[in-house]
C-alpha cells in the first residue's frame, strides 16, 4: 500500500484540506467555511479556535469520501494565511481574536516602528503596513497593554493549528518573514526588531524550514483522527510559498499569480534582494536558501463573489458566462477594488472599493466586467513595480479559485501584456504545496524531483489589441484613486 500526504491550507474564507498520494493524484478534498468579524471600521479578526474546529470537520469529510486513503497518511503540512497575530497566555489559551493580514487599524503604529528602526525595510524586507503582524502587537501594547503582556508565545494562525497537532511553538520561515520581526538574510528572529515592538526572544517559535519535520502527532488527536501517533508533522509555508510549492515555482525567476481572497505577483529569487521603496515584500522562502519577491494585494476573488451579492446574482459562474458573452471591449465603468484598503503599492489601509462612471444603463454584466478588470489593472501596477525593483515578469502561471476562469485569465493576460499558463489542479494552490511538503519531510526526497510542475491546463496569449486598450484605461484607473486618495483618508 502505498502512502498518501495530507495538506491543510488555513485561510481567511475556508480551511481546505486535501489528500495526495504518491503520484500526486488528489484523492481527496474538502473546504469548510470561516467567518471573520469586523467590529469596528479597518478591523478584520477571527478567533483561532474556529481554525482548529473547522480543521477537524475537513478531516471529518476526507475520512468519509476516501477512508483508506487517508488513513495511509505519511505525514501532514500545513498551510495559512500570513500577519495573523496569534496571542497566547503561558497556557497556551488564545488571550483574543487573532487581528488578521487585512484589519488595518495600526496605521500610527507603522510610523512609530519605522521612525525608530528606519532601515526596517532592508532588515524585514518591507516597510511597516498595517496588516504585517508587528505593528498589530504595538497596537495592542498600546490599546491593550494587559493582554500584551500576559503573552507567553506569538504564533502564526497555521502554526496555532499546528500547535493543537503537536504541542509544539513552530513556524516556517515564510510566516516568520511576514511578521516584520525575521532578519530575511539571516533567517532568523531580529533582536532589533523584536526590542522595538517589546517582545523577546523565548516568545516567538522555532523556526523550521517547510520541507523539514518540525513536529509529531499527538497520541489524543492521532487517535481521534484514526492516524499512527507521531506521524510527522512538516514546517509548511505560509500560502503564498505553499503556493509557489505547489505549482513547481521553486527556481530563480519562477512567478505566478495568485488569486484567492487576496491577490498576489510572486517570484522566486536566489538571494534575498530587498526593495522597500516600491513595496515589494522580499521574504525568506520556506525551501531552504531560496527568497522570493512578492507584490502583496489585499483584494483578490473576493471581490467577484462581492460584486455578485451587490447585483443580486448568486449564480456566480452563470453570472461570470454571461459577462463574457457580452464582453466587446474594456468597459467604460471604472472599479477601485480596495475594499480592505491596499498593500501593493499605495500601503493605504484607508483606501475603498468605488464605482465611478454609473449609468441608467448599467447591468449586472458591466458591474462584474469593470469588477474583474479593476483587480487586472491593480495586478498590472503590481507588475509595474516588480519591473522597478528589477523584477520584471515576462511570463507567469496563475493559482488559486479565481484562475477557474478563463474569460477573467484572459483578462489578466491582456492587461499585463504577458502568457499565463493555467496547470491542471492550479485552484488546490497552497492545500496541494501542504501536501508536497509533508511528503518531503517524510522521505526525505530533493525538492526538485517532488515539487514538478503539474500537467499544463492552457497558455493565454495577450491580446494586444485589448492590452493598448486596457494600457489606455489603467490610465484613468490610476487617476481615479490618485483623486480619491485623501477623501479615503478624510
Amino acid at each position: 500500500m502505498t502512502s498518501t500526504y495530507l495538506g491543510i491550507d488555513i485561510g481567511t474564507s475556508a480551511v481546505k484540506a486535501v489528500v495526495v498520494d504518491e503520484a500526486q493524484a488528489l484523492l481527496a478534498s474538502a473546504s469548510v467555511p470561516l467567518t471573520t468579524s469586523r467590529p469596528h471600521p479597518l478591523w478584520s479578526e477571527q478567533h483561532p479556535d474556529q481554525w482548529w474546529t473547522a480543521t477537524n470537520q475537513a478531516v471529518v469529510t476526507l475520512r468519509q469520501s476516501a477512508p483508506e486513503a487517508f488513513a495511509r497518511t505519511a505525514a501532514i503540512g500545513l498551510s495559512g494565511q500570513m500577519h495573523g497575530a496569534v496571542l497566547l497566555d503561558a497556557a497556551d489559551r488564545p488571550l483574543c481574536p487573532a487581528i488578521l493580514w487585512n484589519d488595518g487599524r495600526a496605521a500610527a503604529e507603522c510610523e512609530a516602528l519605522q521612525a525608530a528602526v528606519p532601515n526596517l525595510g532592508h532588515i524585514a524586507g518591507v516597510v511597516a503596513m498595517p496588516g504585517l503582524t508587528a505593528p498589530k502587537l504595538l497596537w495592542l501594547a498600546h490599546h491593550e497593554p494587559a493582554l500584551f503582556t500576559q503573552t507567553a508565545h506569538l504564533l502564526l494562525p497555521k502554526d496555532y493549528v499546528r500547535l493543537k497537532l503537536t504541542g509544539d511553538h513552530v513556524t516556517d520561515p515564510t510566516d516568520a518573514a511576514g511578521t516584520l520581526l525575521l532578519d530575511e538574510a539571516s533567517r532568523d528572529w531580529s533582536p532589533e526588531l523584536l526590542n522595538a515592538c517589546g517582545l523577546t526572544q523565548a516568545q516567538m517559535p522555532r523556526i523550521s524550514d517547510g520541507t523539514a519535520p518540525a513536529g509529531r502527532l499527538l497520541p489524543a488527536v492521532a487517535a481521534e483522527w484514526g492516524l499512527p501517533v507521531g506521524t510527522i508533522v512538516a514546517g509548511g509555508a505560509g500560502d503564498a510559498a505553499a503556493g509557489a510549492v505547489g505549482i513547481g515555482a521553486i527556481n530563480c525567476g519562477d512567478a505566478f499569480i495568485s488569486l484567492g481572497t487576496s491577490a498576489q505577483i510572486f517570484v522566486t529569487t536566489g538571494s534575498y534582494r530587498p526593495y522597500p521603496e516600491t513595496l515589494i515584500h522580499s521574504f525568506a522562502h520556506t525551501l531552504p536558501r531560496t527568497w522570493f519577491q512578492m507584490a502583496a494585494l489585499l483584494n483578490g476573488a473576493s471581490v467577484v463573489e462581492w460584486a455578485a451579492r451587490l447585483t443580486g446574482q448568486p449564480d456566480i459562474p452563470d453570472l461570470l458566462a454571461r459577462t463574457e458573452a457580452a464582453f466587446t471591449a474594456p468597459q467604460r465603468l471604472l472599479f477601485l477594488p480596495y475594499l480592505a484598503g491596499e498593500r501593493t503599492p499605495h500601503n493605504d489601509p484607508h483606501a475603498r472599493g468605488v464605482l465611478f462612471g454609473l449609468t441608467p444603463e448599467t447591468s449586472p454584466t458591466a458591474v462584474m466586467q469593470s469588477v474583474l478588470e479593476g483587480v487586472a489593472y491593480s495586478l498590472l501596477e503590481a507588475h509595474d513595480c516588480l519591473t522597478a525593483a528589477g523584477t520584471p515578469v515576462t511570463h507567469a502561471a496563475i493559482i488559486g479559485g479565481g484562475a477557474r476562469s478563463l474569460f477573467w485569465t484572459r483578462i489578466i493576460a491582456s492587461t499585463l501584456g504577458i502568457p499565463i499558463t493555467r496547470y491542471t489542479g492550479s485552484e488546490s494552490g497552497p492545500a496541494f504545496g501542504a501536501a508536497r511538503l509533508a511528503r518531503i519531510a517524510a522521505t526525505g526526497e530533493a525538492i526538485d524531483t517532488v515539487c514538478t510542475k503539474p500537467p499544463t491546463l492552457d497558455v493565454t496569449e495577450p491580446d494586444r489589441r485589448l492590452h493598448e486598450a486596457y494600457q489606455e484605461n489603467s490610465v484613468r484607473f490610476r487617476r481615479l484613486y490618485r483623486a480619491l486618495r485623501e477623501e479615503f483618508r478624510a
